[in-house]
């Protein structure tokens, strides 16, 4: 394990044989280590106990980007310029989900108070209409929202990185793309997370993904295998052009000529003037509180920080502690605020500059809260109506996003989630730019006026128009009490990110869990329609989900729910805790 200490002698009873003593000696050493005692740069996870650091923190779905960020915290650069650096290297190590053809949401909490945020959600192009998904009979083309070029939202993520660095960033913006490129240059190895792509990548002949096999595959043909090399020369180029020329390397230039090329030649929409005209929003975030502590998160597009407050001021008016964490009492009050928010969220949420009336202030309103509060009966399970909206549509949300948190040592925080909807968005490669294009124009209603009980839900505030924002459910979070944060938190997750971030904060501030058992915790998840919870697997026993089914309540098992990262910052002790959640294969969190 990296790192030094000069340990004084300890005396040790008597009774343990001499090869025991330094055994006990080294066990005391690492127990050191994890109770408060951080090493110069703290690189290992155990489970539910954190990761130690005085001077920084990143924490991340991918080693090499955690560690791109703890450089640039090492080199002077503050919590934004690491968070660049991050999103950058993930754009190159983490293809999934990492990107630079994507878009997201950044949440900042200054040491001195300041607080904002920065909205880099993709958006439709130009020549976009409500009905550009559907055939003659109002139906879905060819799955055409979510597969092909016209699923390719505009890309944000350069420009909401740029702006955020402008307005934040302490480093020269040159210096943050660094690390990126030299991993894209000179490679870095092949991970067992990506076999599943490169399989399937390597199996097809479409012409639409003839740089996409170029980029990932071995002379554009065969998988990298766990291990090798990976070099990514045409990626590299165009993080180059970014870090020479800022905003307009990407959306400008060679790039963008670049992209639109590809657009017209395979039938896609977005155009060189799609790009020149976009730019990312800095907004003010969501803020709520619960039992003394501040809740900052994102607001629209984003859904989550409305959503989230909503729930918390719902679930403040119950003792949680009492009940006992993931007992059936508590996953049902759990589930009837989930209920209740993501169906306000179906009806009202979505792109505020094509909404102007949503109605937030109700809705993160404490009144409202207690009003709904008011109707959830403590032993029996609500029922979830299909026919409350007449016109709704709600598409399915990728779980394939990815989250990361950063914390410099004056205490400054960033939150910050990004995506390209599907694992690897739409598995598309413009030729010569060598990174991946997003799926997010999935994420709009592609048909007006419809909603059932399987969970096909959504309303007008969603549906497209030419340069709208599609609603998202990603939920950068930031805790803080008296002026100053204490816990950054966020997950990927498609639509039970809103649900996998509030269980976070809870067993943070109900539960006293540490950073690392609040994220280790096993998750549930509803989302109003469809009227079922899901449970992880093996993560609540069978004679809770007895007890939770005999209040009405409906169960199914899934897999892991998300991939949280989080930083809790103890303020009294001059410590920060890093916490990379297991469910995530390459993830790690990085201080010193």
């Amino acid at each position: 394990m990296p790192g030094t200490f000069k340990l004084k002698p300890v005396p040790l009873p008597t009774l343990f044989p001499k090869t025991m003593r330094k055994a006990t000696v080294f066990l005391l050493f690492l127990g050191l280590m994890f109770i408060g005692l951080p090493a110069p740069q703290s690189w290992a996870q155990s489970g539910r106990i954190p990761v130690p650091a005085r001077d920084g923190m990143t924490v991340s779905s991918h080693y090499l980007g955690s560690q791109a960020g703890d450089m640039i915290l090492q080199k002077g650069g503050n919590a934004v310029d690491a968070a660049v650096a991050t999103a950058f290297a993930l754009a190159v190590t983490l293809p999934s989900a990492g990107n630079i053809g994507g878009g997201g949401f950044l949440v900042y909490h200054g040491a001195d108070g300041t607080v904002t945020s920065f909205n880099f959600r993709e958006k439709a192009p130009l020549a976009a209409t409500a009905t550009m998904f559907l055939d003659p009979d109002g139906k879905i083309r060819d799955n055409s929202n979510h597969e092909g070029p016209l699923s390719v939202g505009v890309p944000g993520t350069v420009a909401g990185l740029y702006l955020a660095h402008q307005r934040l960033g302490k480093l020269p913006w040159a210096d943050l793309l660094e690390p990126a490129i030299d991993l894209a240059e000179n490679g870095f190895p092949s991970t067992w997370a990506m076999q599943g792509f490169l399989r399937m990548i390597s199996r097809s002949n479409d012409p639409l993904y003839a740089a996409t096999r170029q980029a990932f595959l071995k002379n554009g043909r065969i998988p990298y295998a766990p291990g090798e090399t990976w070099k990514q020369p045409d990626l590299a180029e165009s993080l180059k052009r970014i870090r020479d020329h800022g905003h307009d390397g990407f959306y400008k230039g060679e790039t963008a000529r670049l992209l639109a090329d590809f657009m017209r030649k395979h039938g896609g929409m977005i155009t060189e003037e799609d790009l020149a005209a976009y730019q990312a929003d800095e907004q003010q975030p969501i803020h709520g509180t619960y039992r003394g502590y501040d809740i900052y998160a994102m607001s629209p597009p984003s859904s989550g920080g409305v959503a989230m407050v909503e729930m918390l001021n719902i679930l403040e008016g119950f003792d949680l502690k009492e009940m006992g964490h993931n007992s059936a009492m508590y996953l049902h009050v759990l589930t009837e605020a989930m209920r209740r928010a993501y169906a306000d969220r179906a009806e009202h949420l979505g792109d505020p500059r094509f909404n102007p009336d949503m109605p937030i202030d109700l809705l993160t309103s404490k009144a409202y809260a207690a009003d709904l509060r008011a109707t959830i009966d403590l032993f029996k399970a609500s029922e979830s109506d299909s026919a409350a909206f007449s016109s709704a549509y709600m598409t399915y949300e990728s779980e394939e996003t990815t989250h990361f948190s950063v914390v410099d040592a004056q205490g400054n925080a960033v939150s910050l989630t990004y995506t390209l909807e599907y694992g690897y968005g739409s598995r598309i490669v413009a030729d010569g730019t060598g990174f991946l294009l997003n799926n997010e124009m999935g994420d709009f209603n592609p048909i007006p006026g419809y909603t059932d009980t399987r969970g096909y839900i959504g309303t007008l505030p969603n549906l497209v128009a030419p340069q709208k924002r599609m609603l998202s459910s990603m939920t950068p979070a930031i805790v803080a009490k008296d002026g100053k944060p204490i816990l950054v938190v966020g997950s990927p997750g498609g639509r039970t990110i809103i649900n996998t971030v509030m269980q976070v904060i809870l067993n943070v501030i109900d539960h006293g869990m540490n950073v690392a058992e609040a994220i280790e915790a096993p998750r549930i998840h509803h989302q109003w329609l469809p009227n079922v919870t899901s449970f992880e697997a093996l993560g609540i026993s069978p004679d809770t989900k007895r007890l939770y089914e005999m209040m009405g309540h409906r169960v199914r098992f899934r897999g892991t729910q998300g991939r949280a990262m989080g930083i809790f910052l103890n303020h009294t002790a001059n410590l920060i805790y890093g916490a990379a959640d297991s469910r995530s294969y390459d993830g790690r969190a990085v201080g010193h």
